[in-house]
């Protein structure tokens, strides 16, 4: 589309209008997920979320020429069973051009660097273009860093993250077992060569942030509760989730991840056993809602951990969804919630033993073997 017609398209209202419309369909895709007031209206609070999230995304940083490191995904703008132990950081880059990360490792458990072709907001996934793992990084004696990302591999640099000429986005991923304790790396972006200001607000920037932004709003949701109602086949179970689908997805590859629905009644518990495998970086479990957020984590446990879980003596755990405390180890809190989405996630295992789900009546947790 030339810029004659992007203008013309900001001038006359068009650019507006088909947003508008864009987020209305969104809105038809909550209409057609459970009909109860509760779950429709955290839909479209998820629905104002993601359209936030969108509009920080593709209006106020979606310039390659000048990349600026943001959090999209965090304790109120939430997505695709968004993992509580991470911190996860955005940035628009280009193949076309080279980008410089710098900064200090510190002591996060888990540190990924990935580049990705596309977004949700182009109706399609993000196949990975490269991939970096905290732990191959070279890292200098304070524990700083310095990471090339490019198409080509350049001569005498220590840690290179590849792209294709079709990258659009560089992911970061920090996993934090223990808040208290851990630091999250430090880290931030420069392109290298040529001005670093951002570029000037244009009409067709916004015309396309403001499509780009309806079309993620749209498209994710779609995308999303189309896999809720699909895990609706193997309610209360967490089987493997299709590896690829995941990558395809944007998810980590170093993660084996097990995706599923739950719906429990009144007097019911869900009772999940599994024994991590060794060896083993970390594993964690998490409650979403239907529209696969994850629940509120800053007031109420609804996930655990390799390191916040209790283990029996055999080395195994048990992890119990419920309404109210039942009063062993592992309660996971449904904070209000009857069903909802789930994720179990292996990660770097070399062995992928699926966790063991049955459901009982909450008075007889205690009382189980």
């Amino acid at each position: 589309m030339s810029d004659d017609k992007h203008e013309q398209r900001i001038l006359d209202g068009t650019a507006w209008r088909e947003f508008c419309d864009r987020l209305k369909q969104a809105g038809d895709v909550v209409l057609a997920g459970p009909d109860n007031a509760f779950d429709r209206a955290e839909g479209f609070r998820y629905l104002s979320r993601i359209t936030r999230a969108g509009l920080n995304t593709f209006l106020e940083h979606n310039d390659p020429l000048a990349p600026v490191l943001q959090s999209v995904v965090h304790e109120t703008a939430k997505m695709g069973s968004d993992n509580p132990d991470n911190f996860y950081q955005n940035a628009a880059i280009s193949g076309a051009h080279r980008y410089r990360v710098w900064g200090r490792r510190n002591t996060a458990h888990y540190l990924s660097f990935g580049t990705q072709i596309g977004h949700y907001g182009q109706g399609r996934g993000m196949p990975p273009s490269g991939f970096l793992e905290g732990s191959d990084l070279v890292l200098g004696d304070d524990g700083s860093f310095e990471i090339i990302l490019s198409v080509e591999r350049p001569e005498g640099a220590p840690n290179w993250l590849p792209m294709k000429p079709e990258t659009g986005t560089l992911i970061v991923r920090q996993t934090l077992l223990d808040p208290a304790t851990e630091v999250r790396a430090e880290i931030h972006i420069e392109r290298v060569g040529g001005a670093s200001d951002p570029s000037p607000v244009t009409a067709r920037s916004v015309d396309e942030g403001l499509e780009t932004t309806g079309n993620l709003v749209f498209f994710a949701a779609n995308m999303f509760s189309a896999w809720a109602n699909g895990f609706r086949a193997h309610v209360n179970e967490l089987p493997e989730f299709d590896r690829e689908r995941s990558n395809m997805a944007g998810g980590d590859p170093n993660i084996v991840y097990y995706h599923s629905y739950w719906e429990l009644g009144p007097d019911e518990a869900l009772v999940i056993d599994a024994t991590p495998p060794a060896p083993l970086d970390h594993w964690n479990f998490q409650l979403n809602n239907h529209w696969m957020e994850s629940l509120d984590y800053r007031y109420f446990q609804i996930h655990l951990n390799s390191k916040t879980a209790t283990y029996r003596p055999d080395g195994s755990v048990r992890l119990v969804v419920a309404h109210a405390d039942p009063g062993v180890p592992n309660w996971i809190h449904t904070v209000g919630h009857a069903r909802g989405t789930m994720c179990f996630r292996w990660v770097r295992a070399t062995e992928h033993p699926q966790p063991r789900c049955r459901v009982v009546k909450h008075a007889e947790v205690a009382g189980l073997d």
